[in-house]
């Protein structure tokens, strides 16, 4: 369905579309495109904002919130970088700023169409429960929906762009994109975008030729030419440098580019899965991150969910984890004493799988026994215990009370007695997000929005909230 008030317009973009194969409608009004959508269903709609009745993006607001919304393109000749960035962090898939040509709007169909094909074959497999897949342990919903992304994406040569924290497996799941896919007898290259010095990373990424700088005594290829045929790994993306963000969009747009050096293009088939523990929409408004680049790399999101929305996941692995390290280690460690696992449930794991594998490792190589105690665990861990809420927590956090002389004299209740006045960080989240909600009148789209957040990650935190560990 196309929104659109001017008919010239509408008459030029349906000759645009006369060889495609799509069904297309259009509307000239909000009030008709209420009208149509039901009667309509469409799959896609290219969305008008300046329209005659209302404003377009109130009806992106009501289509995001339908049960199966459709995928939606905002197209405008009143476009700003502000009004992209909302546009997509509303929901809507792309953006684009009249006029524009066959090209344009073909390539943003098709990238819609994949999408939907892929969204239909994650709910086709939404029935399988794993317990395993790949790399990854866990058999929670929250990897369940990670697994049927990548198992879906895997066979296409759509970039993924997966986000999350710190330790959450996202080399893990870039891999297992590689593996699935049909590039997986070439080169799986990774680059750390943020670990490799700006002035370094171009030569790393397209190589340099004998003497294109200082210290190049011979020619060297870059990970671009290694991956030709296989998958490049491009992780901590938001973290490259913006001249070379440049060259790196022209890379991904026509699969050429030149060697530091060197005046020879050159040319590579390499399928691109990019990767960040950044909010990557907060880049692009604060001008860190290239605005086209996100576009043309935010094909189909993967979110590596963190720990602690993984219930029973963090035993499953730590286990795994135990029986690695016991046999390494030549100890007899079997499993995991009942306070332990509890411990293991409620703590919030701040560093993630990562974390967790650091704990179990040297909890077994400073003890012994066949159970891990909660004793054992290292005292960081053991005091981050987070206890049942006993009553609504307040607005703030009170302030930390001073010692008494007991307490002075007893480090350990002084200990308790801290934990216990500063509220945990998840709870304060919880607390700004339930609030924007009730601030918005529970229009979710609306409260993310100004919480500065993608839609699906206030209902992805509120799904976990429900279930609990």
């Amino acid at each position: 369905m196309m929104v659109e008030d001017s008919s010239s317009l509408a008459t030029i973009y349906r000759a645009y579309l006369s060889n495609e194969p799509y069904d297309l409608v259009c509307v000239e009004t909000l009030g008709r495109a209420h009208a149509t959508l039901d009667a309509f269903e469409p799959d896609i709609v290219l969305l008008d904002i300046e329209l005659p009745d209302g404003n377009g993006m109130d009806f992106l607001d009501y289509v995001m919130e339908l049960p199966r919304p459709p995928v939606v393109i905002v197209m405008t000749a009143h476009g700003t970088s502000d009004m992209a960035v909302r546009a997509i962090d509303m929901g809507a898939l792309d953006f684009l700023t009249k006029p524009f040509d066959r090209a344009r709007l073909r390539v943003t169909l098709a990238n819609a169409a994949e999408k939907l094909s892929l969204g239909r074959q994650v709910d086709a497999l939404a029935h399988r429960q794993r317990g395993t897949f790949g790399s990854f342990i866990g058999a929670s919903s929250a990897m369940q929906s990670v697994y049927e992304t990548i198992e879906a994406l895997a066979p296409t040569d759509a970039t993924g762009f997966i986000v999350g924290e710190s330790g959450t497996g996202k080399e893990f799941a870039a891999e297992a994109i590689h593996s699935f896919s049909r590039r997986s007898t070439g080169e799986f290259v990774a680059i750390n975008c943020g670990a490799i010095p700006g002035e370094l990373m171009e030569s790393e990424l397209f190589g340099h030729v004998k003497g294109a700088f200082t210290g190049a005594s011979s020619a060297r290829e870059g990970a671009a030419s290694v991956a030709n045929g296989g998958t490049l790994f491009l992780d901590e993306i938001c973290e490259m440098d913006l001249e070379l963000q440049k060259k790196l969009l022209r890379f991904i747009q026509t699969g050429t580019f030149r060697k530091v050096g060197s005046n020879t293009l050159e040319t590579v088939d390499v399928r691109f899965v990019c990767a960040t523990n950044r909010d990557p929409l907060i880049e692009v408004r604060e001008g860190r991150f290239r605005e086209d680049l996100f576009y043309r790399l935010h094909v189909v999101p993967v979110r590596m969910p963190p720990l602690r929305e993984r219930g029973e996941d963090v035993l499953l692995i730590a286990k795994h984890f135990l029986e690695r390290f016991s046999h390494e280690a030549g100890k007899g460690f079997q499993d995991f004493a009942s306070d332990a696992r509890q411990h293991f449930l409620r703590y919030p794991w701040p560093g993630n799988v990562r974390q967790l594998q650091n704990v179990i490792q040297q909890t077994v190589i400073l003890n012994d026994g066949e159970l891990i105690e909660l004793a054992m665990l290292p005292v960081d861990v053991r005091e981050g215990h987070i206890e049942e809420a006993t009553a609504e927590p307040t607005a703030a956090a009170a302030p930390v009370p001073a010692p008494t002389t007991a307490a002075a004299d007893n480090p350990m209740e002084d200990t308790l007695a801290v934990r216990r006045a500063i509220e945990p960080l998840w709870m304060v989240e919880k607390r700004a997000i339930e609030a924007a909600i009730v601030a918005c009148d529970g229009n979710i789209n609306r409260a993310a929005g100004l919480l500065e957040v993608a839609p699906s990650t206030l209902y992805r935190k509120r799904q976990a909230w429900n279930k609990g560990p």
